[in-house]
């Protein structure tokens, strides 16, 4: 009894390992929000203050007249209310991530509350967490409008980053169109934080437009790549790095030659690497696993359940139609045999082989009194013939051979 009520009891710090992204995609939110705000009030400190103090000094020695030091102090209001404008809309988004984040919290904190894993408390909580894995696979998956309409229905949205991942999505279309616009833009947005990044991705960025200045072949543009290159590529490279040198070296090739790595660098494939690339940087810098957490979530259990036969070279039961098993491996299935492809085998201590076991022309094995009785009960063989419930494929008893386990 003692050690069923340990098996159903539950662990809520082991589940909260899946579920760490929650809190810190908030917390990276309200970190940059509060980034922003600094920019905001620095930038305009630093030009209403010295601007006051030159209009106060002009009005006293009388060096400029009353319209003129209206018309200066007309501009700093201007200013300050372009200020108050943006700092409203900061204030918003940043009371909106506490919203998220008091969500979030309280969800966690539900958990906590749930004694056991019997409990009907637990399968609402799973269900939501299901629903959060679903949305956050789709939007990884670049359907956003589904994920969309999926964390509505479901009541979920301060629960997910749907406004995260569609900002992403928008940025990495951009770069399969060719347009590093609006990816600079996010970099001019996150430079501080990108300074710790181990990924360069502003210098790949521009980069990519010195090739696209050069690919034309033209002088004038050329001559535009040489200053670009100087204006961004020199401050922003890696000095252990040789990517400076290739950009000069380019200046002497075409897109057509079949050096490397200027082949490679003037290639159109270029521009998913940079996607691929924004990506990676996107998720490091919000603290966001590289793969969907429902991944992340179904590996545990396919490695728990994954044997050296599910990535056979022979067909699984589960992708024939011809098959009289009743059971379908979760592993051998065509939906997440390629996902437990680089999972660790499962490792029992104890053996399920049937104790006649015998191997089929074909390379299965089965015990020898369940394909008797199988073969009885179909009724689809001849005497002295045996099929494998599988393929269907039916073979002679002497074609079969006993199997001897080491």
């Amino acid at each position: 009894m003692a050690a069923e009520l340990t098996s159903i009891k539950l662990n809520a710090e082991s589940h909260l390992i899946l579920d760490q992204p929650l809190l810190r995609v908030p917390h990276e939110l309200a970190r940059r929000n509060f980034k922003s705000v600094q920019r905001a009030v620095e930038r305009e400190k630093e030009y209403v203050i010295p601007a006051l103090k030159d209009a106060a000094n002009a009005a006293l020695s009388n060096t400029q007249t009353p319209d003129q030091t209206l018309a200066a102090l007309d501009a700093m209001i201007a200013r300050m209310q372009g200020l108050k404008r943006k700092m409203q809309i900061l204030q918003e988004e940043e009371q909106k991530i506490q919203t998220q984040s008091k969500k979030r919290i309280q969800h966690l904190e539900a958990l906590h509350q749930i004694p056991s894993l019997a409990d009907v408390k637990y399968d609402q909580w799973s269900r939501v967490r299901l629903d959060r894995l679903l949305v956050d696979h789709m939007l990884r998956s670049g359907y956003s409008e589904s994920a969309k309409q999926l964390a509505k229905e479901r009541e979920i949205e301060d629960l997910v980053d749907v406004d995260v991942f569609t900002q992403c999505q928008r940025i990495v279309q951009s770069l399969h169109r060719g347009d590093t616009k609006e990816a600079l833009q996010w970099c001019s947005e996150n430079k501080a934080a990108l300074k710790k990044s181990q990924h360069n991705l502003e210098f790949e960025l521009r980069l990519q437009q010195f090739v696209e200045l050069v690919r034309p072949q033209d002088p004038l543009k050329k001559i535009e790549a040489i200053s670009h290159a100087r204006k961004y590529l020199v401050p922003n490279h890696d000095h252990d790095s040789k990517e400076l040198q290739r950009a000069a070296g380019m200046l002497v090739f075409n897109e057509s030659t079949r050096v490397e790595p200027y082949k490679t660098l003037f290639s159109p494939d270029r521009w998913k690497a940079l996607a691929d690339l924004f990506i990676r940087t996107h998720h490091e810098l919000l603290s966001l696993p590289s793969q969907p957490l429902l991944h992340i979530a179904l590996s545990a259990g396919l490695s728990a359940l994954k044997t050296p036969l599910c990535h056979s070279a022979f067909t699984s039961s589960s992708s024939n139609s011809q098959s009289t098993t009743t059971s379908v491996c979760p592993i051998c299935s065509t939906e997440l045999n390629e996902l437990a492809r680089k999972m660790p085998y499962a490792h029992h201590s104890k053996s399920y082989v049937e104790n006649d076991p015998i191997v089929l022309p074909n390379g299965r094995i089965y015990g020898k009194a369940r394909l008797s009785t199988i073969s009885k009960n179909t009724g689809s063989v001849e005497p002295g013939k045996v099929k494998d419930p599988t393929t269907g494929d039916v073979y002679d008893e002497s074609e079969t051979k006993k199997v001897y386990i080491m």
